[in-house]
């Protein structure tokens, strides 16, 4: 059992997905730290609840942090904007140039092949989203191939956590702003 600061009250129940986050961001650092990396910008697809908690790590950080979403108003856009983090609408190539780190967090295969594309040097593509399956996408495979090798990129699945992520979670948690966790 995991301790979460009484304080959260109800909020609390986020330790679960939150954990699922903490473990994807571990892994982000494990990966990207195989050379010498100071990731800055972070583009996160999804402001769904993984999405915004991806994006609340990210944010704490200190990370440049763009959502990448399809909703154009409402609650998304605000509690992004509410992080300090920067809400979009349209591809990852518009959002911003290169990020260092891609949370996918949406399953949809388009925008995972987009994060991949658009991916900057030495980046890391985490992804916590779980496609369909059915949807088919023509892709260039030795392109890909090439491109990830060449600008040194890793792309690393990440969905359970142990322990140690709902503790890492239980401190996310602790150190947001809890009126911010309470307008879900």
């Amino acid at each position: 059992m995991v301790k979460i600061d009484p304080a959260l009250g109800r909020c609390g129940v986020l330790l679960e997905p939150t954990s699922v986050v903490a473990k994807a961001w571990e892994e982000v650092d494990r990966i990207g730290g195989r050379a010498h990396w100071a990731p800055a910008v972070a583009v996160v697809t999804g402001a769904g609840p993984i999405g915004l908690l991806a994006a609340l790590i990210g944010v704490q950080r200190g990370l440049e942090v763009h959502v990448i979403d399809q909703v154009t108003s409402g609650v998304k856009p605000d509690l992004v904007a509410a992080l300090g983090a920067t809400y979009h609408t349209g591809p990852i190539e518009e959002a911003c140039a290169a990020p260092d780190v891609v949370m996918e967090c949406t399953g949809v295969s388009t925008l995972v092949f987009d994060a991949m594309e658009h991916l900057g040097p030495n980046g890391v593509l985490c992804l916590t989203g779980v496609s369909s399956g059915d949807h088919t996408i023509d892709v260039d495979a030795g392109l890909l191939n090439r491109s990830l090798v060449l600008a040194n990129q890793s792309i690393v699945g990440s969905v359970n956590a142990n322990r140690r992520h709902y503790e890492a979670a239980a401190v996310a948690l602790a150190a947001a702003d809890h009126g911010w966790l309470e307008k879900w």
